[in-house]
């Protein structure tokens, strides 16, 4: 691959916080930067050149995106496949648009992951009742019947343990398109996450694992590094590793793993930014925003080490709805050593959106956690001063 050298132009498909993120390193490296999004208030859009307001099905507005690009990534895998061909026939679109393909079928997802001989949760696709009642004989309660395609944030998602649940479940299967699929429960002493790069030249750069704590399907917390076992945690970033090289990955791809013991089995992959990386912008050498704009550019990757003993970041929500909220408490929240606050320009609020975050250092993981969990609950949304 050629390198895309500063000063050509990076286009985004999605105006999102990720956008927002990904914006920022690719201006500081010398970048333009295009955004299409359909919200005319996207946070993304305050740091593009250009902003092409259309929906993600819009093919003209992709073309006009990719004509006025040098090269093209997306800050969200739900982008339909008849704009990621719209884009990819013009310019390069990074991660490619058959690895974007799998990860937008939870199903292709795990026959893909299974396929390179690496353990996923028990499952089955269902498509018909008489698949969901199949599947429930062969995998047992408790189970979890999850949207096939779509959901995010723990939605399309049903928890199954006794025979009402499963009624409630089973009368949801004829009404999706795309289908389901429904997985036994998995026993895991924690989940971790392993942010990885590629470039194009096959260099590969992954993060050490991170420890993820989930909130109603909404990751509440992430430390650096995890904790566990040594043997598990390098065998999800040799599995990182394997799956970027297995789908030409050229870009920042997240795998996440529940972890029992020395077992590892892979829950999903998100081939962009991820959440659960955000703290490598405070507690990285190399942020994995700045990390992917040099993969997909070309541009050697940077190292991946930790700044610290320990890091930790905490999402910041929003609980109720309200327009033109403030943030209160960053003041005291900020007193605390090694506390950074990361806002993503959201002006209104509603409840579970995600509105920011915290990060802190600190010597080790429990110093981190502590510090970040402190500041995180001195700050609150609410009516302008």
């Amino acid at each position: 691959m050629t390198p895309i050298l500063p000063g050509a132009t990076l286009g985004l498909l999605g105006g999102g916080q990720l956008g927002r993120m990904l914006a920022i390193p690719a201006r500081e490296l010398g970048y333009g930067v295009v955004v299409l999004a359909p919200e005319g208030d996207a946070p993304a859009l305050g740091l593009a050149d250009h902003g092409i307001r259309a929906s993600f099905d819009d093919v003209d507005a992709a073309r006009q995106l990719a004509a006025m690009s040098d090269v093209v990534t997306y800050e969200f895998e739900n982008v339909p496949a008849a704009t990621a061909r719209a884009v990819a026939e013009r310019r390069p679109l990074h991660p490619n648009a058959a690895l974007l393909a799998i990860t937008q079928d939870r199903n292709a997802e795990h026959r893909f992951v299974e396929g390179l001989g690496i353990a996923t949760a028990p499952g089955r696709p269902v498509h018909t009742v008489e698949e969901f009642d199949a599947a429930i004989a062969a995998l047992g309660l408790p189970a979890r019947l999850k949207s096939a395609r779509g959901g995010y944030d723990g939605g399309g998602q049903f928890r199954i343990t006794d025979a009402a649940s499963a009624a409630a479940a089973r009368a949801r299967v004829p009404a999706v398109e795309g289908g389901w699929r429904l997985e036994g429960e998995v026993r895991f002493e924690r989940e971790v996450s392993v942010v990885v790069a590629r470039s194009a030249s096959g260099e590969v750069v992954p993060y050490a694992p991170f420890e993820n704590v989930h909130r109603e399907g909404i990751l509440h917390l992430t430390t650096w590094p995890a904790a566990g076992s040594p043997v598990a945690l390098a065998r999800a970033v040799e599995i990182a590793r394997s799956i970027a090289e297995a789908a030409d990955l050229v870009g920042v791809m997240c795998v996440e793993c529940f972890v029992a013991g020395d077992e590892v089995r892979v829950n999903e992959l998100a081939p962009r930014v991820h959440n659960s990386g955000h703290l490598t912008i405070e507690g990285a050498a190399t942020t994995q925003f700045e990390q992917h704009v040099r993969a997909i550019c070309g541009l050697p990757l940077g190292s991946a080490a930790p700044r610290s003993g320990g890091a930790a970041m905490v999402n910041l929500l929003g609980l109720a709805e309200r327009r033109k909220v403030r943030l209160h408490g960053a003041d005291r929240a900020l007193a605390i050593p090694g506390v950074r606050v990361h806002l993503y320009g959201k002006d209104r609020e509603r409840p579970r959106r995600k509105m920011g975050h915290v990060t802190a250092l600190g010597g080790d993981v429990a110093e981190a956690r502590e510090r970040a969990l402190r500041a995180a609950n001195l700050l609150q949304f609410g009516e302008p001063v």
